[in-house]
This record gives structure tokens, C-alpha cells and sequence, in this order.
């Protein structure tokens, strides 16, 4: 009876004890990824990526569309939403889904979901949408329609 209550004591402990290690590893690396080409990128549970830039809605949308162009990713819609504008682009093998919403009329945050499949989410090419867009609207690339 005493080993039984032994080894329920050191399983409560342990469980216990691992169950920080999930937000311990994703401190870490939310941290880690701020150093890096991916910072100023959220992701959320989801798999989506979401940056709030300095820039109009219209100017991030040019920048978005030019973006998708220079990557080879084709856009099946670019619809207007309540909150702002829905872009849904496809891949080879992936859809595209983006979210531009309107917070103020220099601010507008910006959600992409990659999707391969029906279970799988591709964060790093959601997070390459988000810096090539971040770099156009940065750099102030005159965004034409002949623009590569």
C-alpha cells in the first residue's frame, strides 16, 4: 500500500512539474524567433501569422498583391470583408488564406493562414508572406503592375 502511494505521489510530481514545460519551450521560442528575419510576426495556435504594419489598408493590399506576384502564388479572390479585405491565393499544393483589418487609417494588421492539406499549416511561408509584404511597404517600392 505504501509503494502505491509512493509512486502516485512521484506521478502527481512529475506531471506537475512537466506541465510548465510547455510554456517554459514556447517562451523560448516566441523569444528566439524575435531575433530573427520573422520578427515583429505573431503566430497563434492555429498556424496563422499576424503583423500589425504602419501603413493604410489600400497600400498594404497593393503590397500584398505584389508580393504574391513576385512568389508565383496565384489569387483565386480578393473580396471586401466588414473588417477590411479577405485574399484567398493558391500554391502548388497550398491555399492561401489573408486577412487585412482596419484598426485606424495608418494601421492595419495583417493575418495569413497557409494551409497544405486538410490538417497541416505552413508557418514559414505564411511568415514570408508577411516579411516580403513588410519589406514593400518599408522600402516604399512603388507597387505598378509591371512590378517583379
Amino acid at each position: 500500500m505504501r509503494r502505491h502511494a509512493v509512486r502516485a505521489v512521484i506521478a502527481v510530481a512529475l506531471l506537475l512539474s512537466l506541465q510548465g514545460c510547455a510554456a517554459v519551450a514556447l517562451t523560448l521560442l516566441s523569444a528566439g524567433a524575435g531575433v530573427g528575419a520573422s520578427a515583429g510576426i505573431d503566430y497563434t495556435v492555429n498556424g496563422a501569422a499576424c503583423r500589425t504594419f504602419t501603413a493604410g489598408h489600400d497600400q498594404l493590399r497593393k503590397a500584398v498583391l505584389v508580393t504574391l506576384r513576385r512568389m508565383a502564388i496565384t489569387v483565386k479572390a480578393d473580396d471586401s470583408t466588414d473588417e477590411g479585405r479577405k485574399i484567398v491565393a493558391e500554391a502548388i499544393d497550398r491555399s492561401v488564406e489573408i486577412e487585412l483589418e482596419r484598426l485606424t487609417t495608418k494601421a492595419t494588421r495583417m493575418r495569413v493562414v497557409v494551409k497544405q492539406g486538410f490538417f497541416f499549416r505552413d508557418r514559414a511561408t505564411a511568415g514570408e508572406i508577411i516579411n516580403k509584404t513588410g519589406q514593400i511597404v518599408e522600402n516604399g517600392t512603388k507597387v505598378t503592375r509591371n512590378t517583379d
